[in-house]
C-alpha cells in the first residue's frame, strides 16, 4: 500500500481514537482496578479487529442491510454499556494495588471485547472509513488492504488506551477520593452514551 495513503488514514483514525468515549471510560476503570489495564485494552482491541474482519469479509455491509440486525446490535450494546455505567456509578472503584479484586484478567478482556464489539458505532465507522482508503487497482486485494488499515487503527488504539489506563492508575493511585469521582464520571459517561445509542436507534424505528 502507498505510504501516503497509510499516513492519511492514520491521521483520520487517530483523531477518532483520541476523542474520549466509552473506550476511554473503560480504560480508566481498568486503571483504577490495578493490573488489568493490558487485558482490558486487549479485549477492546479484539472488538476493533473483529469489526475489521467483518468489513473485510463483506459481512458488515450485509449486516447493515438486514432488517433490525443493526438495531438489535445497537440495543444490545446500549444495554451492556448501561449496565456497566450503572455499576460504576453506584459502586465507584477506589484505586487497587496489585491484581484486580473483583475479577480475573479473562473477565476484563471479555468485558473489553463486549464494550467495543457491541458498539455499532465501531462497525459503522469502519464501514464508512476503511473502504475509502483502499485501491481496487493496487497489488494487494481490497480485503487485505482493509485488514492492514484496521490493524493500523488497532495499533493507535493500543497506544492511546494503554496510556489512558496506566496514566489513570499512576495519577489517581494516591488520590482515592479523586479516583472515586473519576470512576463515577466514567460510569455516567457510559450511561449517557448508552442512552444516546438506544434513543437514536429507537427514533429510526419509529
Amino acid at each position: 500500500m502507498n505510504i501516503s495513503v497509510l499516513a492519511a488514514f492514520w491521521a483520520v483514525s487517530f483523531l477518532f481514537v483520541i476523542t474520549p468515549g466509552v473506550d476511554w471510560a473503560y480504560a480508566i476503570a481498568a486503571g483504577l482496578r490495578g493490573r488489568v489495564v493490558v487485558p482490558a485494552v486487549a479485549g477492546m482491541l479484539s472488538g476493533h479487529l473483529l469489526a475489521t474482519v467483518l468489513v473485510a469479509a463483506g459481512v458488515g455491509g450485509v449486516l447493515v442491510k438486514v432488517p433490525y440486525a443493526l438495531s438489535t446490535l445497537t440495543l444490545l450494546g446500549a444495554g451492556y454499556l448501561l449496565w456497566l455505567g450503572i455499576n460504576m456509578l453506584l459502586k465507584p472503584s477506589p484505586p487497587v494495588q496489585g491484581a484486580a479484586a473483583d475479577g480475573r484478567w479473562s473477565r476484563w478482556a471479555f468485558k473489553g471485547l463486549c464494550v467495543s464489539g457491541l458498539n455499532p458505532k465501531v462497525l459503522l465507522l469502519f464501514l464508512a472509513l476503511l473502504p475509502q482508503f483502499t485501491n481496487p487497482l493496487a497489488a494487494w486485494p481490497v480485503s487485505l488492504q482493509i485488514v492492514a488499515l484496521g490493524t493500523l487503527h488497532a495499533f493507535s488504539c493500543a497506544v492511546v488506551y494503554l496510556t489512558v489506563g496506566f496514566g489513570a492508575r499512576a495519577v489517581l493511585s494516591s488520590r482515592p477520593s479523586v479516583a472515586i469521582v473519576v470512576s463515577r464520571v466514567s460510569g455516567a459517561a457510559m450511561i449517557v452514551i448508552a442512552v444516546l445509542l438506544a434513543g437514536e436507534r429507537l427514533l429510526t424505528l419509529s
